[in-house]
């Protein structure tokens, strides 16, 4: 099977996902029994068939080639293994109303644009476990700041009485509000990780290649610790939390796609 058929076959599946969140979200009222089945079953195929063209199109002879739309890919795809692995345990599913289009979106950009071989990284284990971490943490880091932006929208309504089919479909904000700091955790532990193991891997973190990456993921992990301390500390919550998690991740995003956007779609290199 092609890359293209893959690339095709998994945006049709995470469409059939994306249509189903929707219908029940926005026409439908009340959950029927088969909906959150047929959701995780459309998904799973959908990021099965992700993850086997992330490896056509990544590993290679040569090493990895981790340009600016296989790094986008690669991050949408964790995201949704990421949820339907919590889905098993938590009401997390509408968060797919978010991460769906994420998903598509990234496999039709692939699609239309060429691989870019200057972001060929040569095979190197500690290296390799370097990007691992660093996308898992952006990943679970990426789902806290979208439950941040639904647990604001849902705020909102609810302070004006008046709440849509898709916030009424929400956990509530108690429920979205745990949900969203059990994931910066998570992701705050893989952050530390990621940055302690290019500390050990990388000859010079501060180099003039590496200087804004280093500066920008040290300002996010300082950003996250913060809101944890505050969390902890004083009990921050609400607005408070949702702004610290917003901030801290499009300090990471600058971070992780900032260099790469310049680079790849601006100078070209």
């Amino acid at each position: 099977m092609t890359t293209l058929y893959i690339s095709l076959a998994a945006i049709f599946f995470y469409s059939l996902a994306l249509l189903g969140v929707i219908t029940q979200l926005f026409i439908r009222s009340g959950e029927s029994p088969n909906y959150k089945k047929n959701i995780i079953a459309a998904s799973s195929v959908a990021t099965l068939l992700h993850i086997t063209l992330l490896y056509q199109t990544i590993v290679t002879d040569q090493g990895l080639l981790l340009d600016l739309f296989n790094m986008f890919s690669l991050v949408s795809a964790l995201m949704m293994v990421i949820l339907l692995l919590t889905v098993l345990r938590r009401p997390v599913e509408n968060l797919a109303i978010v991460l769906l289009p994420m998903a598509i979106i990234t496999l039709c950009l692939r699609l239309f644009t060429e691989a870019n071989s200057t972001a060929l990284i040569q095979h190197s284990h500690e290296l390799q476990l370097h990007i691992l971490l660093s996308v898992v943490a952006f990943s679970l880091l990426s789902i806290a700041a979208t439950q941040a932006i639904l647990l604001a929208i849902q705020e909102r309504q609810l302070r004006n009485h008046k709440p849509s089919g898709f916030i009424r479909a929400l956990p509530p904000m108690e429920s979205m509000e745990t949900l969203l700091f059990q994931a910066i955790y998570i992701g705050f532990i893989m952050l530390s990780l990621a940055l302690f193991n290019g500390l050990l891997t990388l000859q010079d973190m501060f180099a003039q290649h590496l200087v804004h990456k280093t500066i920008l993921s040290l300002s996010a992990w300082l950003v996250f610790a913060i809101l944890i301390w505050g969390r902890r500390r004083y009990g921050w919550r609400g607005r408070t939390a949702i702004r610290w998690t917003l901030i801290g991740i499009v300090t990471l995003l600058l971070a992780y796609f900032g260099s790469k956007i310049v680079l790849e779609l601006i100078l070209h290199r």
